[in-house]
């Protein structure tokens, strides 16, 4: 049976890519799309590394599994808390290929932290394997355990680089860092795929959408690139094996900044009250600026082992409170909505939440900045979600228009700004690509959805895919392929027992949460 590579390239997108094409910079790629099945694709919303990554590999939107963005927002109870990868409540296509025999590998894909348990291996990846701000993580993130010994030794493996780029001023160690662990992912899975006889291997590149965050097009996220490209060269090579690229979702430069839940406050959606950021604020201490200084003096592994977590904690953000300090910003009985950063907007339960969301709709319809409406579309959750987790879903998901990021901070002041830590923003129009033995040359498929590469890929190994996976199979075969629909499989009990905090900082670090 043909066996199968997965590269999966965060963030990636064709319209990144294409004058990189046609300047003949990237020619493995070129000469691999042109004998492929390949496709623009669209991601599930809001398009991010938490969730889109697990909508790959479970063949279900957010509804399906729990998990609708990096923090779950519950305004009844009054908490946000950080999601990790013991929260998505599905399985996922590996054990289903397990379930049918078949031994597969996954390296480095975000949402797996910590690693869960299956007949074969599992490298968890960032940005939610963490230890503590600024720091790798050593240990814990493989399953088997044993694993990670092997790695660090043979391959002096990472799950983060060292040091870690948090600013786009920030063009030599970091950017070196981050390619030197693109190299070790490759290498890493290759080697497993080889070693271990693998039928199938998922590899994902997570650090090459933060230099798409940092850089956009510039000649570092070109280097990645380029590199990227050998490895393609390389794995085309390999005999009786589908090579597969995707992504979870794609990218554009940033023109807008839109921090939603000031222009929430400023539209009476939100009732405010003073916090000790706003004193801190004043006289110019905010993270950035410590943090700053802290990296010039190399000062950063000792601050954040000496200083107290509830100290670094009170250090303001310059873009204002996240995560579950936003709720400590508002009079939550006041407060009709709260929005995490990148589309979910939640409804306060105790207004009179069905025409409080058809106001706010038509509200946020109507926002626009000098390039046009700020949102592409604004959907209720219902419209984009289903299965059991629905009743969690945020009442109202925005479609952020192409180089607008939707930022959450609440206190920063501004409503619109020009581009701030990122030159570049998640879009949902990321890429897939498939060849190989069992695929046709069928050149550029329509209508694609992240949500169809899981079924395919199962169909593509010999099996059947289960009915709760709401994804099509893509009529991409060499042959007159066959398959029926199976029952969905039981998710074991897993331990998800970890420390939420360290999520927190690393997607802090990195701008995601800032």
């Amino acid at each position: 049976m043909t066996r199968t590579f997965v590269v999966g390239l965060d963030g990636a997108s064709w319209r990144l890519l294409d004058p990189w094409i046609e300047a003949g910079d990237l020619p493995n790629i070129a000469a691999l799309r042109e004998e492929s099945a390949w496709a623009e694709t669209r991601s599930c919303l809001p398009p991010v590394t938490f969730p889109n990554w697990k909508c790959y590999s479970s063949g279900k939107d957010p509804g399906g599994f729990g998990v609708f963005w990096f923090e779950h927002v519950d305004l009844e109870a009054g908490t946000i808390e950080v999601a990790n990868g013991g929260d998505f409540d599905t399985v996922e296509l590996w054990d289903y290929l397990n379930d049918e025999g078949q031994t597969a590998g996954v390296v480095n894909m975000p949402t797996m932290y910590p690693p869960r348990d299956i007949d074969d291996l599992i490298v968890a990846g960032g940005p939610d394997a963490v230890e503590g701000e600024y720091r790798s993580i050593s240990s814990g993130y493989t399953s088997p355990e044993s694993l990670a010994a092997d790695l660090e030794e043979r391959f002096d493996y990472q799950v983060h680089p060292d040091p870690l780029l948090s600013s786009n001023q920030e063009r030599g160690a970091e950017v070196d860092a981050i390619l030197d662990l693109l190299e070790k992912r490759f290498e890493v899975a290759l080697t497993l795929f080889e070693e271990e006889d693998l039928d199938y291997v998922h590899v994902t590149l997570f650090y090459l959408n933060v230099l798409h965050h940092f850089f956009w097009d510039e000649e570092p996220t070109k280097r990645a690139w380029e590199l990227v490209d050998e490895w393609v060269g390389k794995l085309r090579e390999l005999e009786d094996t589908n090579l597969v690229l995707m992504s979870d979702h794609g990218a554009a430069p940033t023109q807008t900044e839109f921090y939603v839940n000031e222009w929430l406050a400023e539209n009476g959606y939100q009732t405010r009250t003073r916090t000790v950021d706003d004193y801190l604020k004043r006289i110019g201490i905010d993270r950035e600026n410590v943090l700053g200084a802290a990296k010039r003096v190399g000062a950063v592994d000792l601050l954040a082992s000496v200083v107290p977590e509830r100290i670094q904690e009170l250090v303001p953000q310059r873009a204002g409170l996240k995560r579950s300090r936003k709720l400590g910003a508002v009079v939550l009985e006041e407060t009709q909505a709260v929005a995490s950063a990148q589309g979910p907007i939640y409804l306060n339960p105790d207004f009179e939440t069905e025409s409080l969301r058809e106001e706010l709709i038509a509200d946020l319809e109507a926002v626009e900045d000098e390039h046009g409406p700020i949102f592409t579309d604004v959907y209720r959750g219902e419209e984009v979600y289903e299965g059991p987790y629905l009743d969690e879903a945020p009442e109202i998901v925005v479609d952020q228009r192409p180089g607008v990021h939707v930022n959450d901070g609440i206190g920063g002041g501004e409503i619109t700004a020009g581009p701030d830590r990122w030159a570049a923003e998640n879009t949902p129009q990321g890429i897939f690509l498939a060849n190989g033995p069992d695929f046709a040359d069928a050149g550029e498929l329509r209508d694609v959805s992240i949500l169809d590469i899981a079924p395919t890929l199962l169909v593509a190994s010999g099996c059947d895919v289960p009915e709760d996976m709401t994804g099509k199979v893509l009529e991409i075969f060499d042959d007159d392929r066959e398959w029926d629909e199976r029952e969905p499989l039981a998710l074991a009990d897993e331990d998800d027992s970890r420390d939420d905090e360290e999520v927190t900082e690393r997607l802090k670090q990195l701008g995601y949460m800032e």
